[in-house]
């Protein structure tokens, strides 16, 4: 169920006892540990959502409660942590208003017949067919970029997306604006990351293609002469802790294998 917040993150913290919704996996651990703090776990009108697992739990709990801040922490039995960012470790620092606030920026995309999915990851228009390549046409800010590409599809990222799928096609990042990834065309094509107020749209001169966002399964069916607009949203997201849940300590244990 989707629920929006209704207070700002620093006052979310300092309200005793803490409003806590938790989404991911493995939600009977967190929720032991909890017991031993002054947090009421909820599944309505939560002051803050623990989303438990990786970078998907986090994207499942944006989904789900939209506008209510994050605190994203890794599960212990798939995520080893260093020293400092145990799970009780990051839910002291929770409760005593010490994590680092941060704000995301969320991608609109406007389908056929005023269909709409939204993500903080990325947002993709990709072939349907696995043997068929999709052709499409591309806009930026009204003005033609492509009259043609042909390939499995088009990556638009968030710089939080940016260490994900456009990562694995660009092997690149980047801090501001909006990226765009060509995935698979037949002609090279270079990325492009342009500036956050870019309106993009998208053509299907072949399909059949899909509309996807994050991890999201919702799936929005393309057509020959469907078009796609994707904008950045007004709205943001806020995450407490991004810089504890992307540790590059705890990172090289994973990287490890250092269960």
């Amino acid at each position: 169920m989707a629920v929006k917040c209704k207070c700002g993150a620093r006052s979310a913290v300092g309200r005793q006892p803490l409003r806590v919704a938790l989404c991911g996996r493995n939600l009977r651990d967190i929720a032991d540990i909890l017991r031993g703090f002054p947090v009421r776990v909820v599944e309505r009108q939560p002051d803050v959502v623990i989303s438990y697992g990786g970078d998907g739990a986090l994207l499942g709990a944006e989904r789900d409660f939209p506008g209510v801040p994050k605190c994203p922490i890794r599960d212990r039995r798939s995520a080893p942590k260093c020293a400092r960012h145990g799970e009780e470790q990051v839910v002291e620092l929770l409760l005593a208003g010490r994590l680092r606030e941060s704000r995301l920026s969320r991608l609109e995309a406007e389908g056929p017949a005023g269909t709409r999915l939204a993500g903080i990851n990325d947002v993709l228009v990709n072939k349907k067919n696995i043997a068929s390549a999709v052709r499409f046409r591309l806009w930026l800010d009204g003005q033609l970029y492509k009259s043609q590409v042909v390939g499995d599809g088009l990556v638009v990222a968030t710089p939080f997306g940016s260490t994900g799928y456009y990562r694995s096609i660009t092997h690149s990042l980047f801090r501001v604006g909006v990226g765009l990834a060509f995935n698979n065309s037949t002609e090279p094509l270079d990325h492009l990351v342009v500036d956050g107020s870019t309106l993009i749209e998208v053509e299907i001169l072949r399909g059949p293609a899909v509309l996807l966002a994050d991890n999201d399964p919702a799936r929005i069916s393309l057509n020959k002469g469907d078009r796609v607009a994707v904008r950045r949203s007004d709205a943001e997201t806020t995450i407490l802790g991004l810089d504890v849940f992307r540790c590059e300590d705890c990172y090289q244990l994973r990287q490890d294998g250092n269960a």
